[in-house]
């Protein structure tokens, strides 16, 4: 199994960006995908979180400006994110809790899995 993510970049501020993660593998069920980011010296923090069954949770500081959907059919997770503030930028990793199926055949998890970390720079 593996988390695929693309789209961070540099932005100026006011600007927007858009990341994609897809799921590959053997993938049996996703629980839920989602969006973390971690800004130099601070701790990791949750973005934004869609469940198999639609629910979303997002933080505090990015309601109203970032947009987190999903496309089960292809195993992804997007995240939209409008009117980015210098204290967006941090690196951004594409989260998931999935279960999977191994080369027998056996149902694995749920695990978490992580995706590559890309890097979203606003700045003017």
């Amino acid at each position: 199994v593996q988390l695929q993510a693309s789209g961070g970049g540099l932005v100026q501020p006011g600007g927007s960006l858009r990341l994609s993660c897809v799921a590959s593998g053997s993938i049996f069920r996703l629980d839920h995908m989602g969006w973390y980011r971690q800004a130099p010296g601070n701790q990791r923090e949750l973005v934004a979180l869609i469940t198999d069954t639609g629910r979303i949770t997002y933080a505090g500081p990015v309601k109203g400006r970032f947009t987190i959907s999903s496309d089960n059919a292809k195993n992804t997770v997007y995240l939209q994110m409008d009117s980015l503030e210098p204290d967006d930028t941090a690196v951004y990793n594409c989260h998931a809790l999935l279960a999977y199926r191994d080369y027998e055949g056996h149902l694995i998890g749920p695990y978490d899995f992580w995706g590559q970390g890309t890097l979203v720079t606003v700045s003017s």
